[in-house]
């Protein structure tokens, strides 16, 4: 008999394995719809705080989802028509760039061969190849600018989502077949998700708004789409803001100079770190209860999975995949390792598990 559990324990494991990679891959294959959802449910978020706000002041929910819409719709008019122009500039001048860097590296190498240190062009154009940096900042910004191309559908999904949003808990209840039924663990999930969404969105703000006045101090060109790199990438935990100063210091370093560039990367290194070790832990505190492993490596999965998009939205997907692990108690030992108060979650864990 214990073979035969064994067996089937081991059966199960092997269908829930398979299981997730048919899953992994199908979200994969369906990388742009879930994209543009995903969009969708991030707008939505910001969005829902004013919506109930207005409703709040007795003004009707279609009405107040219209006036939240058409801030949406103006602000990414504005902010679109400044991007697209300074994307198309820096476009236009990536080949001058890319000329300039190779003349660059050509100097430093002859001044470090100069001063005996021996050290072949190859070395910087083909290992480091600051080059395709910038031509990486270039698609980076070209697949952003694909996916916002569905701008349109995307604010629809928004629209209908902000509509359905007070009715949800209602319908919910009615499937549960009981009209009083309370959500704790899920309102404060959904709650804790917003006030992350939103906290972090107003802090990267703040970060691409500093990053910005701080380049056009310096007299760094395509100030405005820097900052909007800055304020994109202050999404992504750990690496965003390294990944937000590599092209700008480059490129400082082409047009400016040497000590330009120093002052460039002193201001990211400066406001990222306000921003995100004294101003982030103090607002937001440290409510993630996910490892720092974890994110990383929630980082690596997401990004490679769903680009751009899926890396600034990591966070939140890991968080929701271990709300969805805990509450079932076969898979709640996942949530367990993606969690990072240890202590908490297995006394917890074995506390459940007795009853």
């Amino acid at each position: 008999m214990n073979k035969l559990n064994d067996s089937g324990s081991g059966t199960k494991y092997i269908v829930f394995a398979a299981a997730l990679v048919i899953i992994i891959a199908g979200i994969y294959l369906a990388q742009s719809v879930v994209v543009l959802i995903l969009i969708s449910i991030f707008l939505a978020l910001l969005g829902t705080p004013p919506v109930l706000w207005l409703k709040a002041k007795k003004i009707p929910s279609v009405l107040a989802v219209i006036i939240i819409m058409s801030c949406m719709v103006i602000i990414l008019i504005l902010i679109g028509a400044q991007i697209g122009t300074s994307f198309s500039g820096f476009s236009q001048d990536l080949p001058i760039l890319q000329e300039q860097l190779k003349e660059q590296v050509k100097s430093l190498s002859k001044f470090l061969t100069t001063n005996g240190i021996a050290v072949n062009e190859k070395f910087f154009l083909e290992y480091i190849n600051p080059e395709s940096i910038m031509i990486l900042t270039a698609s980076l910004l070209t697949g952003l600018s694909s996916v916002l191309s569905d701008v349109v559908l995307i604010l629809l999904t928004v629209t209908f989502i902000l509509l359905e949003v007070s009715d949800f808990p209602v319908k919910l209840r009615a499937i549960l077949g009981d009209p009083e039924q309370a959500f704790p663990q899920f309102t404060k999930f959904a709650n804790d998700m917003k006030r992350y969404m939103i906290m972090k969105t107003i802090l990267s703000l703040i970060t691409g708004v500093l990053i910005g006045l701080w380049l056009f101090i310096l007299g760094v060109d395509y100030p405005l789409l820097w900052g909007f790199l800055a304020f994109l990438l202050n999404y992504i935990p750990n690496l965003g803001s390294i990944i937000a100063a590599v092209p700008v210091t480059i490129l400082s370093l082409i047009q400016l100079g040497f000590g330009s560039a120093v002052l460039v990367l002193a201001g990211y290194l400066l406001v990222n770190f306000i921003i995100g070790n004294v101003v982030e832990p103090r607002l937001m505190g440290r409510k993630l209860g996910l490892s720092t492993l974890v994110i990383f490596i929630s980082l690596i999965f997401w990004g490679s999975l769903l680009g751009l998009v899926g890396a600034i939205l990591c966070i939140p997907l890991t968080i929701t995949a271990k709300f969805a692990f805990e509450g079932n108690e076969k898979t709640r030992w996942i949530a367990i390792l993606l969690g990072s108060d240890t202590l908490t979650d297995v006394s917890k864990f074995s506390a459940k598990s007795k009853k």
